[in-house]
């Protein structure tokens, strides 16, 4: 079973962005972190439910700035956390979701990623991240 590890929200300057969202949530968001393999800066702010991610590009070859020039801000992709990634990914390859490559990564926290493809996911991006032992 899956749960919602959290909502990523794409953001032009996270500068402009923390402060709205922690005056929002009433906390502070965790200490920013650099994923160069995305070329991304993020924070995260935690919550019962879930955390909200805010990423912020860091290259114009980041996936980040090419939906930022497509879509403004906003809502970038949904995390679903799993106990095990690679059985996670057989089982939505053999439903016919596409995987986008490189098939697994490295992601914020060190985590083990994968993207499932928005056109196989009703339209939206599914990040899927292997929960810390």
């Amino acid at each position: 079973m899956h749960s919602i590890d959290h909502i990523g929200i794409a953001v032009n300057s996270l500068a402009e962005a923390v402060p709205i969202f922690a005056a929002l949530l009433g906390q502070n968001p965790s200490a920013a972190q650099d994923v160069p393999a995305e070329s991304v800066r993020l924070v995260f702010f935690n919550g019962s439910a879930g955390r909200l991610e805010l990423l912020e590009a860091t290259g114009d070859d980041s996936p980040i700035a090419g939906f930022l020039t497509r879509h403004g801000p906003g809502v970038h992709h949904v995390c679903l956390a799993t106990s095990d990634l690679d059985s996670a990914l057989r089982r939505a390859e053999a439903h016919g979701i596409e995987v986008i490559e490189p098939k697994i990564r490295t992601g914020a926290d060190g985590k083990r990623v994968a993207f499932l493809h928005p056109r196989s996911t009703s339209g939206v991006l599914i990040e899927l991240a292997e929960r810390s032992a």
